[in-house]
């Protein structure tokens, strides 16, 4: 098992996703957009739901692999395993930060 040393607000969110949709929500600053499956969610209500309604459908976890950094953006590559169609999956999260907050996160194959 591979150990990333990941910005803190990127930290918080890989842990989060293993709890609740209020972890999740506490990650994102308030008017945060998330990106996922073809969708956009924006703000705190919407990204609440988003997790909810993926946790409701899938369990998976997620296994950090790798980090790239841009000045604008933190892509981390993660392992994605799961009882969803395609399981294992490497996805890319990209991040954009803002403090100890995140601003935009896409999910992508």
């Amino acid at each position: 098992m591979m150990t990333i040393d990941l910005p803190r607000p990127i930290a918080n969110y890989f842990q989060a996703d293993k709890g609740n949709s209020e972890a999740i929500v506490a990650c994102f600053s308030d008017e945060a957009v998330v990106k996922d499956e073809g969708q956009t969610h924006t703000g705190l209500d919407a990204i609440k739901q988003w997790k909810v309604n993926a946790s409701t459908k899938y369990t998976y976890t997620v296994e950090p692999q790798s980090l790239s950094e841009s000045a604008e953006q933190t892509i981390v590559t993660g392992l994605v395993t799961g009882n969803f169609p395609g399981s294992p999956v490497n996805l890319q999260y990209a991040f954009t930060l803002d403090g100890d907050k995140i601003t935009a996160l896409e999910i992508s194959l």
